[in-house]
């Protein structure tokens, strides 16, 4: 998908860098795969801000993604390319053989009328869903399952794939977009290909109003804060953050601090997409 710059006519025009919409050919959501979103504004269940820097934004409704991909030897048609406010890759409406109709991530190279189905014996090509057990290696996937039957887990942004490295009795061996090398149970489900939207990455807003539109709300640095406040706040004039490292609001080391705390999963990570 290409990338648009635009005549610097303001101070914001100057420096965006935007997609383009020529892989979009439907304006209009498919109403019946459309649900209310409510706005949370970085709270969770108890009214408490989880997630800093969050609220306003531009209204948004929820596209039903079928990650499942459990509508098995049921041929689809792709009706359309759509965009979702609520995710970085497009999505493409699939209109299959028994009148059901759903949304997938659209992947690189899906285009309307393409043909694509989902089960053991579906062929390797872009937008079919098989188990990895039946994938080649070297396959590029996306929307990965981690457990058979939840729905795809991982790989979903933008431009983003995993590669199909190796198989060892019931799990195989991938290489995700972190570089992390993670093994996964064989009969869970991956879709062919990498997803679409590849220059996402390289997009630039080019002004804060933009942003705010996204739902993101300033973030103030702690160093301008008062001690109270902040960890790195206080100190005459400009100060620096100080010893031994950056802290969080609350005193936590970041910069490099290791969160994870799911011990449950370690056993398939091979190799992490740190050095230790």
């Amino acid at each position: 998908m290409p990338l648009r710059k635009f005549k610097p006519t303001t101070p914001g025009r100057r420096g965006a860098i935007l997609q383009t919409s020529d892989d979009i050919t439907r304006d209009k959501p498919k109403k019946s795969l459309l649900k209310p979103l409510k706005k949370r504004a970085g709270r969770n269940n108890k009214g408490r801000i989880t997630v800093r820097h969050r609220g306003g934004g531009h209204k948004r409704r929820l596209r039903v993604i079928d990650f499942k991909r459990d509508k098995v030897a049921v041929p689809g048609e792709v009706f359309s390319i759509e965009y979702d406010p609520n995710r970085s890759a497009r999505i493409a409406l699939i209109k299959y053989s028994d009148g059901d109709w759903r949304y997938i991530l659209a992947p690189v190279g899906l285009k309307v009328g393409d043909k694509i189905t989902a089960g053991d014996q579906a062929e390797i090509r872009p937008g079919n869903a098989l188990p990895l057990g039946s994938i080649p290696s070297g396959t590029l996937v996306h929307n990965v399952e981690l457990k058979v039957g939840r729905g795809g887990q991982i790989v979903r942004g933008a431009g983003t794939s995993a590669q199909v490295m190796a198989k060892e009795g019931d799990y195989t061996l991938l290489k995700l977009p972190s570089g992390e090398m993670r093994q996964v149970f064989s009969r869970c489900t991956a879709t062919v290909g990498q997803i679409g939207a590849v220059d996402h990455k390289n997009v630039k807003l080019g002004k804060a109003g933009r942003k705010r539109n996204m739902g993101w709300r300033p973030q103030v640095r702690g160093v301008v804060m008062s001690p109270a406040d902040h960890p790195h706040g206080g100190g005459e004039g400009k100060s620096p953050i100080g010893m031994p490292s950056p802290k969080t609001p609350w005193g936590k080391p970041t910069l490099g601090y290791r969160t994870r705390r799911n011990k449950k999963s370690d056993r398939f990570i091979v190799k992490r997409r740190y050095e230790r």
